[in-house]
C-alpha cells in the first residue's frame, strides 16, 4: 500500500447535502479499490485562479489515503465520470517527511 494525496474541486453550486454525499461517494471509491482514508480535509469554497467549466469558484477537498497503485486508474475513471467534480489530482505522498520528523 502506498500513501496518496487526492485533491479535487467540486462544483460551487452544490448544497451542503449534495457536497457531503459527493465526499462520502469519493471516500467509498477509495474503499472499493481496497484503500483506506486516513484524513479528509475540506477547505471549503475558494476562488480559483482561472475559470474551469465557466466557474470561478470551487469547493476544495484534500484526502490522505493508503491504497494500491493499481487502484488509482479506476479512481481516475470514476472522477472523470462525475459531473460535479471540476478537477482532480492524485499524487503519491512523499514518505520521507515522516522519516525526517521521527
Amino acid at each position: 500500500m502506498r500513501k496518496y494525496e487526492i485533491t479535487y474541486i467540486a462544483h460551487p453550486d452544490l448544497d451542503a447535502d449534495a457536497f457531503k454525499q459527493l465526499n462520502d461517494q469519493v471516500q467509498g471509491w477509495v474503499k472499493d479499490n481496497g484503500g483506506t482514508v486516513e484524513k479528509a480535509d475540506v477547505w471549503g469554497k475558494r476562488k480559483m485562479a482561472y475559470p474551469i467549466k465557466k466557474q470561478t469558484e470551487g469547493q476544495y477537498v484534500l484526502l490522505y489515503v493508503h491504497m494500491e497503485p493499481a487502484g488509482t486508474g479506476q479512481l481516475e475513471r470514476q472522477f472523470g465520470l462525475q459531473e460535479s467534480v471540476l478537477r482532480f489530482m492524485i499524487v503519491a505522498a512523499d514518505e520521507t517527511e515522516e522519516k525526517v520528523a521521527a
